[in-house]
């Protein structure tokens, strides 16, 4: 039977950032990533620091029933980059559906999965310059296009920590301009302890700043990341 490699089931809790930021949410963390961005806070999904579990669709099903009992309908299911699985993410989306659960994923948009027109809130986040990864424009424009064919309701969130960045994002909402956008603070060192919620708001006023008086950037939303100002770095919230 095809296995997920899982690294953290939790929640339920909010989704902190995008689309459907504030939703309540149970969490799926996936391994493996083909990006190896440098502010990356997750980066125990792809450093050989921390090993996966094998488990099944319904095992993951059995430990989000565990944890989550009746008090949530929605699933996040993040990485690393999910989108490196296959045939069990299919069965596992086909089997939260079955059970009347809504799913979300989130992925850099590097790698297409024919499951992605199953996904109901579907996360598309390139990575700007400061992550010191490439974007390949023309396999996001392919995804970009199978997904409007598809109907998927789906998203482009980027995380922004400097100029350079903020001009990758216009490039992003110059090319789909019809697509949803959403710009995320960056969080400049995600291992820092205790309460960071200072120094990301003086980052996100600085991007607020920018984005209001930017006469390209006009249909875009500009976010926090909401968990981290409640939570800080700490995991599994």
């Amino acid at each position: 039977m095809s296995r997920i490699p899982v690294l953290e089931v939790f929640g339920p809790t909010i989704q902190g950032e995008g689309m459907v930021i504030g939703r309540k949410t149970m969490f799926v963390r996936t391994a493996g990533c083909d990006y190896r961005c440098v502010w990356c806070d997750s980066k125990f999904t792809w450093d050989g620091s921390e090993r996966a579990r094998l488990l099944t669709p319904e095992a993951v099903w059995a430990e989000l029933v565990a944890l989550g009992g009746r008090r949530f309908n929605h699933v996040t299911i993040s990485g690393g980059n999910p989108a490196l699985i296959r045939e069990p993410m299919a069965d596992l989306i086909r089997l939260l559906h079955e059970r009347g659960i809504r799913v979300g994923l989130e992925t850099q948009g590097s790698v297409w999965q024919p499951w992605f027109l199953e996904i109901d809130d579907l996360t598309l986040s390139p990575k700007p310059p400061s992550s010191q990864m490439t974007t390949n424009w023309d396999a996001l424009d392919d995804m970009v296009g199978r997904l409007r064919a598809g109907e998927v309701n789906f998203s482009f969130k980027i995380p922004v920590f400097d100029e350079e960045d903020l001009a990758y994002a216009r490039r992003v909402h110059r090319r789909w301009p019809d697509v949803a956008l959403y710009l995320s603070v960056g969080n400049p060192d995600p291992a820092a302890p205790g309460d960071v919620a200072k120094t990301l708001l003086s980052r996100l006023a600085w991007l607020v700043d920018r984005v209001v008086r930017d006469e390209e950037l006009v249909a875009v939303r500009v976010l926090p990341q909401l968990h981290t100002l409640l939570w800080g770095n700490c995991r599994g919230v």
